[in-house]
């Protein structure tokens, strides 16, 4: 396999993962091809390689920018725009973990607590209870996992050793 059959093979595997993460395939396939590229590309970079339409590329590339994935950089002299991914594979998955907690379990957190709030004495409400505190116990232990997680990025040694077993 080349170069070229290698680049393709990884925009189409990460575009297939992106989907388990919750984004669309070709936003996957768009960081991808930045998280490849050694040089920030325009749109119209973007779209040529991909084979994509402006809008899928552009709407994408800012959805990237919303979940902290990819950067504008300006270039001297230059009226277009160029995009740039974060390179640091674990800095892009914890970004993507707190992306997830924003999206996913945060808003469930919220619904739980005001479920929580209900009261009913009949079996099928006590079913209820059972099941929505059950439910809180096993979120709250993701969250805080999650948490530990992040403050662990955050702190130097920790990031180090981290890093050190994900090798």
């Amino acid at each position: 396999m080349n170069l070229t059959e290698g680049r393709e093979k990884f925009i189409q595997t990460w575009g297939t993962l992106g989907s388990n993460w919750g984004i669309n395939r070709a936003m996957a396939q768009i960081h991808a091809l930045l998280l490849i590229s050694p040089n920030a590309l325009s749109a119209e970079e973007i779209m040529e390689e991909l084979k994509i339409s402006r809008g899928n590329a552009n709407m994408n590339v800012r959805a990237l920018m919303d979940w902290g994935l990819v950067f504008k950089v300006l270039k001297a002299g230059e009226r277009r725009e160029f995009f740039y991914a974060e390179k640091d594979m674990w800095k892009v998955a914890m970004q993507v973990v707190k992306e997830r907690r924003k999206r996913e379990l945060e808003p469930i957190i919220g619904t739980i607590r005001e479920l929580k709030k209900i009261k009913d004495e009949s079996v099928s409400g006590k079913q209820f209870e059972t099941t929505i505190h059950d439910l809180d116990s096993v979120i709250t232990k993701a969250d805080k996992t999650i948490e530990l997680l992040i403050k662990a990025d955050e702190n130097w040694f920790m990031n180090n050793f981290l890093k050190i077993l994900m090798k």
